[in-house]
């Protein structure tokens, strides 16, 4: 049997008769991405803007990114060589619909190359139609604060779906509104930039869920089969001190609106109390969705802090003794929490839905941790699914290195590492890892004596 051990890392076994062969047939074994951190070139969205201003941490624009857009069946040849049977990617709505009302074929027509290349490699493809980004013009018209956002939104996914529909069945309406609000409306780290605007937050995030909701008829009007869902970021916030009331009080503040916003209104119709004070019916939003996707990674720990005031007195952390991956420009990325994935599920089971994990991951330049945090996803994954949890894929953030947002070059979350001069890609021996359990289905015992894992520097 093969030790799982580190700093901070709970020392465990995979036993000779775990059974991972278990997976259920068809599960999707895949790595998720998108446009703008892989693509290049592209300088008609509010993130090439963001760039050209000079608000990205480390000073560096996308640039080529990943060259997908001259050459992203490198990495989809990769990908069916890794044994993978599905990849998550986006499309770029600043590239389809660079001026209102005015499509770009060329465009529309590089996305069925790509679509068809996955295809004619056995890789399902799962589009994502908002992954952060948009076009310079819908972010001055105010974005999804905007009041005709929910409309323009809809003609750019009709007209996707029209165009893609008969290459792919499977939607992600948009990615993470709670981490885009959260992001670019209270921490500022995000376009438009703006800081402490927590009502403003909550209003994004009613207005993204009404694009959701008529994005969803939309795609079933135009395809009667399709499965449509969306992709929410799921962060455990655990209480500093148990013992305190007040640190109690934080993480479930900051849990009921990061996680529960978005969730509610497609839950119920309604998000929960008080939020719900802040804006009108979003009644058209419930039981829009065929699938739940789930963006998992972190942990982060909460005290009631008076001196955080913008943050509505809360002092989130990460303390130094978990297990992380590599720190971003200026504070640690979050505590790698395999757990998460629990809860996420859990929670999300609730709406009755097809669970798909669509992003999990960690920032691990050299691989130090990435091993570990696959090992043990797969085996919450293989126990959640043996207690009757719908779960039918796990998608890997991310397959190359890419362009991190804020963060510009500065975490590598791949399983190849880039080489962003040559664009020359290496396999990590986590890419084996997943590799090879994507072949076997599963986490099997001779997978587990043949990569054994451990933190350098740990017990």
């Amino acid at each position: 049997m093969a030790l799982i051990s580190g700093a901070g890392i709970p020392e465990q076994e995979i036993s000779a008769d775990y059974p991972g062969r278990g997976f259920p047939p068809g599960f999707l074994w895949g790595v998720a991405t998108a446009a703008h951190q892989v693509e290049g070139g592209n300088g008609n969205n509010q993130w090439s803007a963001w760039e050209s201003a000079g608000r990205i941490k480390t000073g560096e624009p996308a640039g080529a990114g990943c060259d997908w857009w001259g050459n992203a069946e490198r990495d989809f040849d990769i990908a069916q060589q890794m044994g993978l049977n599905a990849l998550r990617l986006s499309v770029e709505w600043s590239r389809i619909e660079p001026e209102p009302g005015r499509w770009n074929k060329t465009a529309l027509g590089r996305y069925r190359e790509m679509l068809d290349g996955l295809l004619r490699r056995g890789l399902k493809p799962i589009v994502t139609l908002h992954h952060f980004t948009h076009p310079q013009w819908f972010e001055k018209e105010g974005a999804f604060l905007g009041r005709g956002a929910a409309k323009r939104f809809e003609s750019f996914v009709r007209r996707v779906v029209s165009e893609l529909g008969d290459l792919c069945n499977q939607w992600v309406t948009i990615n993470e509104p709670n981490v885009f609000a959260s992001l670019g409306y209270v921490l500022g780290e995000f376009p438009p930039g703006s800081k402490g605007e927590v009502a403003s937050a909550l209003r994004v995030i009613h207005g993204m869920a009404r694009c959701h909701a008529h994005a969803y008829r939309a795609i079933h009007e135009i395809q009667t089969e399709s499965q449509v869902g969306w992709a929410h970021n799921y962060v455990v916030f655990e209480p500093a001190s148990s013992g305190s009331s007040l640190d109690r009080w934080s993480a479930k503040l900051l849990g009921r609106l990061f996680n529960e916003s978005f969730l509610n209104i497609v839950e119920s119709g309604r998000p929960p109390f008080p939020i719900n004070l802040l804006n009108g019916n979003l009644s058209e939003v419930r039981g829009t969705c065929d699938f739940v996707g789930l963006n998992v990674y972190s942990r982060f720990h909460v005290e009631f802090s008076p001196r955080h005031a913008s943050q509505l007195f809360n002092n989130v952390y990460v303390p130094d003794h978990v297990p992380q991956g590599d720190s971003a420009v200026d504070k640690p990325y979050g505590e790698a929490f395999p757990a998460a994935i629990t809860a996420a599920v859990e929670r999300t089971a609730r709406l009755g839905k097809p669970i798909y994990i669509l992003e999990n991951g960690v920032p691990d330049r050299e691989d130090r941790i990435r091993p570990w945090l696959i090992v043990n996803a797969v085996q919450e994954l293989h126990r959640l699914i043996r207690e009757g949890n719908d779960i039918r894929g796990y998608f890997h953030w991310t397959l190359t290195d890419n362009f991190e947002w804020s963060e510009g070059w500065q975490l590598r979350f791949g399983l190849l590492a880039l080489d962003r001069t040559t664009q020359t890609r290496t396999m990590r021996e986590s890419g084996r890892l997943y590799s090879a359990i994507a072949k076997s289905n599963g986490l099997t015992p001779e997978i587990a004596v043949r990569f054994p894992v451990s933190i350098p520097g740990g017990a």
